[in-house]
């Protein structure tokens, strides 16, 4: 126990992080933060990948690459603009961004992940459900 409070104490804290400064002019990142929003509300919880394709989609001419997508996504949840969601099914995990009206019970996962299989019955060895009843 002392040496966990050793450690606790020894370690360093965790930095603070600066605000991010976007720099593209305010109308440029009005219009890309609106389209951005527009797409999260209309399509729901997306997740990164989701979201650069439907950009691409609509051809928003003032977003260069999807890293400067992910920076403009980054400024928005520090503006509280949008919030990240943790979808965690089994071993895998599932980062989506949605807009703070979204309703949890209108998220959706990817198809084909399940949380319950089927109910499926066990036949027993010997049993007779495989063989026909004669009469």
């Amino acid at each position: 126990m002392f040496a966990t409070a050793i450690r606790y104490i020894g370690r360093k804290p965790k930095p603070k992080m600066k605000p991010i400064e976007l720099k593209t002019p305010p109308e440029q990142t009005q219009t890309i933060t609106r389209v951005i929003f527009d797409i999260l509300k209309e399509h729901g919880p997306l997740t990164i990948a989701d979201t650069w394709e439907r950009v691409k989609d609509v051809g928003l001419r003032g977003l260069t690459s999807k890293r400067h997508m992910k920076i403009v996504l980054r400024w928005m949840r520090e503006r509280q603009k949008l919030k990240l969601i943790c979808n965690h099914v089994g071993p895998q995990k599932q980062f989506l961004y949605t807009t703070w009206f979204t309703k949890p019970n209108t998220m959706q996962t990817k198809p084909g992940t399940h949380t319950s299989w089927p109910n499926t019955k066990q036949i027993m060895p010997g049993s007779d459900i495989s063989r026909p009843k004669s009469s």
